[in-house]
C-alpha cells in the first residue's frame, strides 16, 4: 500500500514558466535532479525547429513558409536532468540551438500556430510518458501545454537582474543591449496570439531578483515536496 502511495506522490508534474534570465533552466534541472524527476526544456524544442529552418533555407520572416515545413524535422528530447539532450533528424543540436542567430529568430518561429500545435503535442506526449514525474519548463506550460499540472510555478525577476545573469552567461556581451533584447523578447512572447507567455491563475509566483540560485532551487523543492505530501 505504501509503495503505491509513494509512486503516486513521486509522479508529480511540475510546470515552471517565466521569461528569460529568471533562472528557469538552472532551477528546473536542479529540482528535477534533486527529486528524481525527468526534465524537459521546451524552449530548446522551439530553438531546435528554428535552427532546422535556418539551416534548411526557410524564410523565417514568412509565417506561411514556416507553417508549410513545420512537420518535417524530427525532434527528440532526452529527459535526464543531469544530461539533457536534443537531436534534430538524429543530429545533436544542443550546441547550434544556442547561437545568437537562433536566439534572435526563435520568437518569430514559435509564434506560428502550426509550430506551436506540433511542439505542444510533442511536449504533452513526453510528459505523459514520464511515469516517474517530470519538471517541464517554458513559457506557456501552466496555461496551455499542461493546464492540469500538479504544481505551477512562475519565475520572475527585474529586467536588470535578468540582463546581468544573461550577460554573465555570454562572454563579452553588452549589458544594456542584453537588457533591451530581453525586453523585446518578452514583448514578442507575451503579445503573440497563440499561447503567449503568461502566468497561470493558479501558479505560485517566485521573484528571483534578490535570491541566489540555490535559494530559488530550495524554494521550488519545498513547494514540490509540499504538493507530494498533499497528494
Amino acid at each position: 500500500m505504501s509503495t503505491t502511495v509513494e509512486t503516486a506522490r513521486s509522479s508529480v508534474i511540475v510546470a515552471i514558466d517565466g521569461p528569460s534570465g529568471t533562472g528557469k533552466s538552472s532551477t528546473s534541472k536542479a529540482v528535477a535532479a534533486a527529486l528524481g524527476l525527468s526534465y524537459l526544456d521546451t524552449g530548446a524544442q522551439y530553438r531546435a525547429i528554428t535552427w532546422w529552418m535556418l539551416t534548411n533555407g526557410v524564410d523565417v520572416s514568412d509565417p506561411e513558409q514556416i507553417a508549410t515545413v513545420a512537420a518535417k524535422p524530427v525532434i527528440v528530447s532526452g529527459t535526464d536532468p543531469s544530461a539533457p539532450t536534443i537531436t534534430v533528424d538524429g543530429v545533436d543540436a544542443s550546441g547550434p540551438i544556442r547561437t545568437q542567430e537562433v536566439t534572435s529568430k526563435v520568437s518569430a518561429v514559435s509564434a506560428v500556430p502550426e509550430v506551436r500545435t506540433l511542439i505542444t503535442a510533442l511536449q504533452r506526449s513526453i510528459a505523459a510518458a514520464a511515469t516517474g514525474g517530470i519538471v517541464v519548463e517554458g513559457r506557456d506550460i501552466g496555461t496551455t501545454v499542461l493546464p492540469d499540472a500538479d504544481l505551477k510555478i512562475f519565475l520572475t525577476a527585474s529586467p536588470e537582474a535578468r540582463a546581468a545573469r544573461r550577460s554573465g552567461e555570454v562572454k563579452g556581451s553588452d549589458l544594456t543591449a542584453t537588457r533591451e533584447a530581453l525586453i523585446k523578447r518578452d514583448a514578442a512572447d507575451s503579445g503573440r496570439k497563440t499561447s503567449p507567455l503568461a502566468k497561470a491563475d493558479d501558479a505560485v509566483e517566485v521573484d528571483t531578483t534578490e535570491l541566489t540560485l540555490q535559494q530559488v532551487i530550495e524554494c521550488v523543492v519545498t513547494l514540490v515536496e509540499g504538493k507530494r505530501v498533499a497528494a
